[in-house]
């Protein structure tokens, strides 16, 4: 799903095939190819994706026709599908998932009129591009919440994998965290999936045994949230609000938001004005949101969140800004410096707080 290196929005010039492109497009809708990982549901990464594809529909109406391929693994899986679409005549394809990267480049290589995204990718062609969210920039806020909420002092985070997307969330919520409640820390334990509820369920149960009465999770389901409501453990979700699936023991999550970024593609696209680059959407831009509060929040942190969320969209809060030490006591981001967006694809150590993770 995600990725091991990201850099920040960088242009390329237009394919030169755009232009010529675009007077066959003028006769009949853009035809547009969504290739998800996983179902679709009601929460989670993919679900987050489809409301953006659906909110695109709603906006563009007639000027496009949407096609959707939902479970679709990566590797020689994507490579067919994405083939399949531009055969199809699909003239536009977002692949949601990091690892359809290499093979959606190839078939890319192979159509030059087709227009190629891929979420998490961070390689450029004269027909595709990447995105991706600063998740970071929510996990940092989640943190708080988490820190100003923990009575024993130990919150759990199940990842799926120890790469960069992971770390700088993982990362920016242990700062969070640590900003509120320098007792505070955060333990983690990785189940090498993005998708997989049992073993996310596993991993919030370990944790829980461990102390911990606050969870939060990089994965796509809502197993963590599920297992926390379940032992009245404070649930912070990722990807999407579940509040549904912890009624009680509800108390923030990160969501993400696609649909603005994925119309104003199309309309690009549909103009020959699209240049292929890597995207990266926060705060700033509606991308990143925090779900509402839930009943266990004192109304004080709420209105803390409030007040440096506000910090994080006008650039006064930089999360990764120094002085930032890693577990073992290496300072890693000296004062006055700060991570670079086009350094967090290399974020490969983890922060002072976390327990766990090694790679």
């Amino acid at each position: 799903m995600h990725s091991p290196a990201r850099r920040t929005l960088l242009s390329a010039g237009v394919a030169a095939s755009l232009l010529p492109l675009r007077s066959a497009w003028a006769v009949g809708p853009l035809k547009i190819g969504f290739v998800f990982l996983g179902p679709v549901g009601d929460t989670g990464w993919t679900y987050q994706h489809d409301l953006g594809r659906r909110e695109l529909e709603k906006n563009l109406g007639a000027q496009v026709s949407v096609r959707t391929v939902p479970d679709t693994n990566e590797g020689p899986d994507s490579e067919r599908v994405a083939r399949e679409l531009s055969a199809d005549g699909c003239q536009l394809i977002f692949g949601a998932s990091f690892g359809y990267m290499k093979p959606m480049l190839t078939v890319a290589n192979d159509n030059p009129g087709v227009q190629y995204l891929i979420a998490s990718g961070y390689q450029t062609a004269k027909n595709f591009g990447g995105y991706n969210a600063r998740w970071h920039e929510g996990g940092y806020l989640a943190g708080i919440v988490a820190g100003r909420t923990t009575r024993s002092n130990i919150i759990g985070l199940v990842g799926a994998h120890p790469v960069p997307d992971v770390m700088w969330y993982l990362n920016a919520f242990a700062l969070g965290a640590r900003s509120v409640n320098p007792k505070a820390m955060v333990h983690v334990v990785f189940v090498n999936s993005w998708f997989d509820p049992p073993k996310e369920r596993d991993a919030a149960v370990a944790l829980m045994n461990q102390g911990a009465d606050v969870l939060t999770h990089f994965t796509d389901t809502p197993a963590v949230t599920t297992a926390a409501e379940a032992r009245g453990v404070g649930a912070i979700s990722f990807h999407s609000d579940m509040r549904s699936h912890a009624p009680r023991n509800y108390l923030t999550g990160v969501t993400h938001h696609w649909g603005g970024f994925y119309t104003r593609v199309a309309r690009e696209v549909m103009a020959g004005s699209w240049k292929p680059g890597l995207y990266l959407g926060g705060i700033g831009d509606g991308v990143v949101k925090m779900a509402p509060m839930g009943p266990r929040v004192p109304k004080d942190v709420a209105e803390l969140v409030q007040a440096k969320e506000r910090d994080i969209a006008s650039g006064k809060l930089q999360v990764f800004a120094g002085p930032i030490k890693d577990q073992k006591g290496a300072v890693r981001v000296a004062a006055g410096a700060r991570v670079a967006d086009a350094d967090l694809g290399r974020m490969d150590w983890f922060a002072e707080g976390v327990v766990g993770g090694s790679r």
